[in-house]
């Protein structure tokens, strides 16, 4: 019988993480090209370095964004957060 190290147990807690992360980053940028158009690479970026709690808040969001500017004011009002 094989034990789980503790320092096993991080590193796969960390990867779930990260993988749950990665994936709503993509889910967030494809929702909002089909809402506010093509996003600048900027941008991009900008939405990338949310942490996992600001971009399910952003989700949410996003259902009332009818422009980029609306994007433009939520990073502006949540991304320091």
């Amino acid at each position: 019988m094989r034990y789980i190290t503790t320092g096993e147990r991080i590193g796969y807690e960390r990867g779930k993480q990260e993988g749950k992360q990665e994936g709503e980053q993509r889910l967030i940028l494809r929702l909002l090209q089909r809402r506010v158009g093509e996003l600048s690479p900027k941008l991009q970026e900008r939405i990338q370095s949310l942490s996992l709690n600001q971009l399910e808040t952003l989700g949410e969001a996003l259902l009332d964004f009818t422009a980029t500017e609306d994007l433009l004011n939520w990073l502006q009002t949540n991304q320091s957060a």
